[in-house]
């Protein structure tokens, strides 16, 4: 086979390999809508563990996706980190359950617009719950009404929109969540003042062009300050998608799953 050969059929291959584990993670996780008390409706993808046991409790894991993923298939949303929870030896050392709502194309998680700067001191301040995000309550609410979720081990992941989203959910359930893990997200530090119950884990990219390396660096200094526990991992040379080498941290999932609210 001739080099160039080799080449298109490698790119073949690897697209072949790609479409099968999008089908793969697309059956895996439900896919369903939910009606909020008003009648507003969300799609969102549901995980479940992969052998559940009667009368054993599993955590809960909300992932917000960015903004690339953003739309009304019910289907973006599980481009980063879904195939992390399909992994069969995370799915057997980590039973959880796994929630992925998608942001409809034109909202933004956290907030009625586009923030119009990310820097950390730009970020929104004050501002109500978004229409969006007392949806998203609503639907993690109803989850947790489920017997066996343990409500010691609630986690919640977020990427850019997703991370600023996550920032802003613990700031408002503190009471709710177990640990954070914010990856190239940002927030107005003011509002870390009263969640160093949850624990943190921070990523970004120093060479992130889109949402600026401050947002985290920033963040993890005013939780240092209030004393919560909170750990920033920085990839020297990254860009926007610190996703991709945090998602291959070292102990990424051990980290996560080890995290439980006092009694």
């Amino acid at each position: 086979m001739e080099k160039g050969d080799r080449r298109r059929f490698r790119a073949i291959l690897w697209l072949f390999l790609s479409f099968t584990i999008s089908v793969c993670a697309q059956n895996a996780y439900e896919k369903r809508v939910f009606v909020s008390l008003e009648g507003d409706s969300l799609p969102y993808r549901f995980l479940r563990p992969d052998s559940e046991k009667s009368g054993e409790k599993y955590p809960l894991v909300l992932f917000l996706h960015g903004g690339g993923e953003r739309g009304e298939d019910n289907e973006k949303q599980l481009t980063h980190g879904a195939q992390m929870f399909l992994n069969p030896v995370n799915r057997e050392k980590y039973p959880a359950f796994v929630l992925f709502p998608q942001c409809p194309s034109e909202s933004y998680w956290a907030y009625a617009t586009r923030p119009s700067s990310f820097t950390p001191a730009g970020m929104p301040v004050g501002q109500s719950e978004s229409p969006l995000f007392h949806l998203v309550k609503q639907l993690l609410d109803s989850c947790m009404k489920m017997p066996n979720i343990d409500s010691r081990r609630i986690y919640i992941i977020g990427l850019s929109m997703g991370a600023m989203g996550t920032y802003d959910l613990v700031v408002r359930y503190p009471q709710l969540f177990a640990a954070a893990i914010p990856i190239c997200g940002t927030v107005n530090s003011i509002r870390l003042q009263n969640v160093k119950e949850v624990s943190f884990r921070i990523f970004h990219g120093d060479a992130d062009p889109i949402v600026q390396v401050d947002g985290s660096r920033e963040a993890y200094k005013a939780l240092k300050e209030k004393g919560g526990s909170v750990e920033y991992i920085e990839f020297p040379g990254c860009g926007h998608d610190s996703w991709t080498p945090a998602f291959n941290y070292p102990g990424f999932m051990d980290w996560l799953f080890k995290q439980r609210k006092n009694p």
